[in-house]
């Protein structure tokens, strides 16, 4: 507003009839400072917090406009109306005067319940184990009517069919993997074995050795019997169950060298492992089988003689020098 508009307002104020006519110029005027001080609120940055808590701005959206003057009204009430009525009928927003439904509601974080399902036995032994615990678990089967062969040390199909056998006898989950469970329940039916169930000389009768077999260092091997007998001077050191190639790939027989030993040998043909490699004739060799251990006869070898009993070849591969005969007969 100008200086010489505030004067003219003034001496309209002061002369006769002037009520009216400085009652419509205050109302003008105190219209035009709410309209700016509108415009100040609604084009300036907003207060995030009060955004957030759904409040707003009280001057900009809560005052009603000045009520215009009516016939009956005189012009200073008009005026004394227009300049108190936002102080007065608004009070300022206050975080009591906040609507209930302003504020984010957030969900408490559930609350973990307790397992009520039992904790799995613990795994002892499986398919692939190896070692003491397995030869006694296969010899304490054994005793009962569940494992029908020598104890090799090795877990395959036949022990986990074994022991899945026998958890289904027992009431328990029939999974072939012999857990806590299942080994306390086999202890408590079953006796320590002995050296001759744990470490037996073969599941078959060894043969009887041929006329080479008689004479110094020698892998007695009958196709009859299916074993080998380490023999030393017509002595038997110790024997153990091994089979032969099939009838495409066939064992061959007579009387052969110790060439080469190869204790962690990989077929190159194959790519089978072929632990504790005793190579007597081209690529055939006496060397442990995991196959031979896990499904018995149900295989056969590609031409090698195949021991399923871990320790006793392994052992045989630190007793066996090359040059030693090899000798294989029906």
């Amino acid at each position: 507003m100008a200086d010489s508009d505030v004067g003219a307002a003034g001496d309209a104020y002061g002369g006769e009839g002037g009520g009216r006519r400085s009652g419509r110029a205050v109302t003008v005027a105190a219209a035009g400072v709410l309209a700016l001080a509108t415009l100040a609120v609604g084009c300036g940055p907003q207060d995030p917090g009060a955004d957030a808590l759904g409040q707003p701005s009280a001057p900009a959206t809560t005052a009603p406009p000045a009520p215009s003057p009516s016939p009956t009204d005189d012009g200073k009430g008009a005026t004394a109306g227009a300049t108190t009525e936002p102080a007065t009928t608004t009070p300022p927003a206050s975080p009591s005067a906040t609507p209930p439904t302003a504020e984010p509601v957030t969900a408490p974080p559930p609350t973990a319940r307790p397992s009520t399902a039992p904790p799995s036995p613990q795994i002892l032994m499986r398919t692939g184990s190896e070692g003491a615990q397995v030869r006694e678990l296969q010899a304490r089967l054994r005793q009962i009517g569940h494992f029908g062969r020598t104890p090799t040390g090795y877990y395959g199909t036949v022990t986990a069919e074994a022991v899945r056998s026998f958890q289904a006898k027992r009431g328990t989950e029939a999974t072939g993997a012999t857990d806590a469970v299942t080994w306390r329940k086999l202890l408590a039916m079953t006796r320590t074995p002995t050296a001759d169930e744990l470490d037996p000389p073969t599941e078959r009768p060894v043969a009887k050795p041929d006329e080479r077999c008689l004479t110094g260092r020698v892998l007695c091997i009958s196709k009859k019997s299916r074993t080998l007998a380490w023999m030393v001077d017509g002595r038997v050191v110790s024997a153990m169950d091994v089979r032969f190639g099939s009838e495409y790939t066939p064992t061959r027989e007579g009387e052969f060298p110790v060439f080469w030993k190869s204790r962690d040998h990989v077929s190159t043909l194959y790519d089978t492992p072929m632990p504790y490699a005793l190579f007597f004739s081209g690529g055939q060799a006496v060397h442990y089988s995991a196959d031979f251990a896990a499904n018995g006869y149900g295989g056969a070898s590609h031409g090698c003689v195949n021991v399923r009993d871990k320790a006793k070849v392994a052992a045989l591969f630190d007793q066996v020098k090359n040059g030693d005969k090899v000798v294989i007969y029906w």
